[in-house]
């Protein structure tokens, strides 16, 4: 039976999920995974995730590939037709898409077995608190462990049929930022008798963008960026409490080290300045996505070879990507895969172009039987 990619993808797209509670997604999949031969595959579920092995006709390794699979607390504005059931919720960065990709290459791996076992992972929550690293921990992952995981990204800005892919460093170490400040409060006319948290917020922001023009090796790459700041209730009242949000990347990650240890010294400054109490919360934190350099080099070549893909050497981004957690015990890539919207990813009116979703079977399933063609060789 042949599965329509295009119906499929807005199927899923309709039920976007926050991370852990994918469980409307984990179930659709299901019905779908239900559908092929039972000899073939074998299936695992993890917390609202999946592994999935298709069993290979004379393993030797095993080749994994990742797909993330929860959507955004985003409201979508896309004005389509099959646009998000779930309020406040949307696939605002593609992983409806990505899912389709995945379910696309185990479809033609299913149906035209290659010598390895290949492993498909269904991995929750990437985009919050984070579903990688303790997935990559879990008994259930280590049963099937790839030996080599690869894994694509969406890229609006790029036309479909386009791959961008660099050795190396592809995404950057990312983590939260959450800041509460907590004094005295009172009335707005007797300032004297408060300790002002909206004083001390404005401060600590101010000081917090100096870490990385004072801190930090120019030659490095840093962000600092405060998001958003909540202080007071009414306008004639000093504000008790104060927090802001932000987030902190890097290409380095010692340089995430030393800006959380700087931020940690300005904090304590302003608690001993404005006489207040003060916590941080670093949040979720993700770890570099690093390329292998020589399978990434043989994928460039591969990709290359394939008819109607275009592959373009990109730049390192400061986006971040949980998938980092994988690579640094697993030798393996992410890639960018076009897919021309005007609206770029977390944007409530991305709407990428579903064409791009057969260019990502095309690759990725290509470059499975490539590298299961190699024997037990990982790397060339």
């Amino acid at each position: 039976m042949e599965w329509d990619w295009v119906q499929i993808r807005r199927d899923l797209h309709q039920i976007p999920e926050l991370g852990f509670q994918e469980w409307k997604t984990q179930a659709y999949l299901l019905d779908k995974l239900e559908t092929l031969p039972k000899n073939r595959i074998e299936i695992q579920r993890w917390k609202t995730g999946l592994i999935v092995k298709v069993n290979g006709l004379d393993p030797k390794k095993r080749i994994g590939y990742r797909t993330d699979i929860d959507g955004l607390p985003i409201e979508e504005d896309t004005g389509l037709s099959y646009r998000s059931v779930h309020p406040g919720k949307m696939h605002a960065c593609g992983h409806d898409i990505h899912m389709t990709i995945a379910l696309g290459a185990l479809y033609e791996i299913v149906n035209e077995p290659v010598a390895d076992d290949v492993v498909f992972i269904f991995q929750p929550a990437e985009e919050g608190p984070g579903g990688a690293k303790p997935m990559l921990e879990s008994s259930s992952f280590q049963k099937w462990q790839p030996d080599l995981l690869f894994a694509l990204h969406i890229a609006p800005e790029y036309p479909v049929g386009t791959v961008a892919v660099k050795e190396g460093l592809l995404f950057a170490n990312t983590s939260e930022l959450f800041i509460d400040l907590v004094g005295k409060g009172g009335h707005a006319a007797y300032p004297h008798k408060s300790n002002d948290m909206v004083i001390a917020l404005t401060q600590l922001v101010n000081q917090l963008q100096t870490i990385v023009s004072r801190n930090i090796d120019p030659l490095d790459h840093a962000v600092v960026s405060i998001g958003k700041i909540r202080a007071g209730s009414v306008q004639n009242s000093i504000a008790e409490e104060a927090r802001l949000e932000g987030t902190i990347r890097t290409f380095q990650p010692e340089t995430m080290a030393l800006i959380k240890e700087r931020i940690e010294s300005i904090v304590k400054g302003i608690e001993y300045g404005f006489r207040c109490e003060a916590t941080i919360d670093y949040g979720s934190n993700y770890y570099q996505v690093f390329n292998d350099e020589m399978l990434t080099k043989q994928f460039i070549e591969l990709t290359t070879s394939l008819e109607d893909v275009t592959v373009q050497i990109c730049t390192e981004a400061m986006t971040g990507e949980d998938f980092g957690y994988f690579l640094k015990e697993i030798p393996g890539f992410m890639f960018w895969l076009g897919a021309n919207s005007r609206y770029g990813l977390h944007h409530r009116k991305l709407t990428p172009d579903e064409a791009c979703i057969d260019t990502g079977i095309h690759v990725v399933t290509n470059y499975i039987r490539r590298k299961s063609e190699e024997g037990m060789q990982i790397r060339p």
